[in-house]
């Protein structure tokens, strides 16, 4: 097999004219270009330069060889422009899946954000909804997730990233007796009925376990697929119910919000990442895009 750094040398050789010169600037002594150049035409079985006068010119063979070498130079160099552009985050190809309330408030400010610094960067985006993400991180088809952690531990190779809390707001229909009170507490809900606003998971658990802490368990009058059908079955005089600052951005107008305490339920929102991920400084743009991208 022929080796192609003496492919590389005998092209400096054959483009220079001379073992000498060839040396000089390759910084090798010209013992040892002469040597690889040798080395060479034995892999090759084959002369590949003759001499003329105190210099060398190639032989047919030798020709050939340095043509191809000078295609290999310039293969490796926009290999090694290609390889920088993906090291420094100028250009990646980034597979991403996300929840739902993410893709609403967080992603569309975060993508944008990484369009304007990294141009160069794709972003293949896929709603996991309602499938947990983190699995296709895991299973290395994703190189990032958004998620709710619920104190989960990922697989080795996974990294999470906390991104923000997401506290739950009590969403009452106006005109309730309690909507006149700017916090409530947790256990002031205790008596009424209730609007489910989650399905069974994660985050369904940080509410009952905030409602247990409170004293009391929630009795679920409604159940509901998202967060704008909950709003209307409240605004309806359905129930109560508590959903995510994320889930709110857009508030139905027959309902009054209210922060919660004592406890005040809350998600904690992560990036869980792949530590092996190629693309390491456009995830990182990425991740920081993310947490820029917090509401109010």
């Amino acid at each position: 097999m022929l080796d192609v750094r003496r492919m590389l040398v005998l092209r400096a050789v054959v483009t220079s004219g001379s073992m000498t010169e060839a040396a000089t600037n390759l910084g090798y002594t010209p013992s040892a270009v002469s040597q690889q150049v040798a080395t060479l035409e034995r892999e090759a079985g084959i002369p590949l330069l003759e001499r003329v006068g105190r210099g060398v010119r190639p032989t047919a063979a030798g020709r050939l060889l340095t043509e191809h070498a000078a295609v290999i130079s310039r293969d490796l160099a926009e290999a090694e422009s290609a390889l920088a552009a993906l090291r420094t985050g100028r250009t990646a190809r980034l597979t991403v899946r996300y929840f739902a309330t993410a893709g609403v408030a967080l992603m569309p400010p975060a993508l944008a954000r990484l369009r304007r610094e990294h141009p160069g960067v794709r972003v293949d985006l896929t709603l996991a909804d309602p499938e947990d993400p983190l699995p296709a991180v895991e299973r290395g088809e994703a190189d990032l997730a958004v998620i709710v952690s619920g104190g989960r531990r990922p697989r080795d190779g996974v990294r999470l990233v906390p991104l923000h809390d997401d506290p739950y707001r009590a969403v009452l229909p106006k005109g309730h007796p309690l909507a006149a009170r700017r916090v409530l507490d947790l256990a002031d809900l205790a008596d009424e009925s209730w609007v489910g606003t989650e399905q069974a998971g994660l985050c369904l658990d940080v509410l009952l376990d905030a409602c247990a802490a409170a004293g009391f368990s929630p009795r679920f009058g409604v159940e509901s697929d998202d967060y704008a059908t909950a709003q209307g079955f409240i605004a309806a005089g359905m129930g109560v119910g508590l959903i995510p600052r994320l889930g709110l951005g857009n508030r139905h107008p027959g309902v009054v919000v209210r922060r919660v305490r004592r406890p005040e339920p809350i998600r904690s929102i992560y990036a869980a990442v792949r530590e092996t991920a190629a693309t390491g400084a456009a995830l990182r743009a990425l991740v920081d895009a993310l947490r820029a991208a917090t509401p109010e």
